[in-house]
């Protein structure tokens, strides 16, 4: 694949090394010149110096043959944007990957389509809810093109779903449970499944549906 990444600090460059290890040809974007300096040295011709929102520098990048794959991994958000609109809708690329670096700003990337984009604040925050008890319901991953997501949820002795079969639960529409985590193991669960105290079940819904699934499983 030919894969332009633009942003070549920690985040970008550490990518672009890998994903040349891997045998993927990559050109890495960065505007900063001292930081290209080093780019440069890591990667001579495959690194160049600009601003990734400009097009004259995308387009000495190459993104007009066009790329396999966009990454915008910038420390700004508003050139993420950017980076990831032009390249589809100028150049014809067909995936975009952009970083969110501020999780406010999620909900633009949501209305221009821009899909997927990775967060590093909700993705430890997710880390963290798997690891405190209080929490419930933990959010692991969302699909925004398909609308849906993956929710993690324990079930302890007081909830109304220990003990019953997965077809005696009525489940919200839209939602399905995935996996069941039992003593280190997990099974795709069927309609004969039993769940059980500290059983952690994944399941697949549509987003918006959480309290309903969290009734049915948790809360009586």
């Amino acid at each position: 694949m030919f894969i332009l990444v633009a942003g070549g600090g920690k985040v970008g460059s550490n990518l672009a090394r890998t994903l040349r290890r891997m045998g993927h040809e990559v050109t890495i974007v960065e505007q900063d010149r001292a930081r290209f300096v080093q780019l440069e040295h890591d990667f001579e011709h495959a690194a160049i110096v600009g601003d990734a929102t400009e097009l004259f520098v995308l387009e000495r990048a190459g993104i007009a043959r066009p790329p396999d794959l966009v990454v915008a991994v910038t420390g700004d958000d508003e050139d993420n944007m950017v980076i990831c609109q032009v390249a589809r809708e100028r150049y014809g690329a067909e995936k975009v990957i952009a970083r969110v670096n501020d999780p406010r700003n999620q909900a633009h990337f949501d209305l221009l389509g821009i899909s997927p984009t990775v967060s590093a604040t909700q993705t430890i925050m997710a880390m963290i809810e798997h690891e405190v008890p209080e929490h419930e319901l933990i959010h692991l991953l969302e699909l925004r093109k398909e609308n849906l997501e993956i929710v993690e949820v324990q079930i302890d002795k007081s909830s109304p779903s220990a003990g019953k079969r997965v077809s005696g639960l009525k489940l919200p529409t839209g939602s399905r449970l995935i996996s069941v985590m039992r003593a280190g193991r997990a099974e795709i669960p069927d309609s004969e499944t039993e769940l059980q105290p500290g059983d952690q079940v994944l399941a697949i819904l549509e987003p918006g549906k959480e309290d309903e699934l969290r009734r049915v499983l948790l809360k009586k």
